[in-house]
């Protein structure tokens, strides 16, 4: 990724009538690298990457209020609240790093056995 100074030099250095040849040599880059960055530049591009972020039907914020007040809730009473599938809900979870699991109760192994013996007993 070159630096947007380096994009400018590049670009000013060809418009100020040196040759492909002469370009390539210096920067080391094709013409069809100039005639990219010209237009990028001539169009505003000032070298920072805008990121848009999708429109979710699932709004994270919400999500995340709507565990904290119904921690309990199956994930089809969440898709019913946002409108989507469970699926949906599960893949939101899963990248917002909310687990559904609960805590069982203790359970000790050879209850039975241990139940049987104590009648005995």
């Amino acid at each position: 990724m070159y630096s947007i100074d380096f994009i400018r030099h590049a670009v000013a250095y060809k418009d100020k009538g040196h040759t492909f040849m002469e370009l390539r040599n210096t920067f080391g880059i094709p013409p069809e690298t100039y005639y990219q960055w010209k237009e990028k530049l001539e169009n505003g591009y000032d070298g920072t990457k805008v990121f848009r972020e999708r429109k979710r039907i699932i709004d994270k914020e919400k999500l995340k209020r709507a565990v904290e007040e119904k921690p309990g809730a199956y994930l089809y009473e969440f898709a019913q609240q946002f409108g989507c599938t469970p699926q949906a809900i599960f893949l939101m979870f899963k990248k917002l790093k909310i687990t559904r699991k609960k805590n069982p109760l203790p359970i000790t192994k050879n209850q039975k056995r241990n139940d049987q013996n104590i009648e005995h007993g």
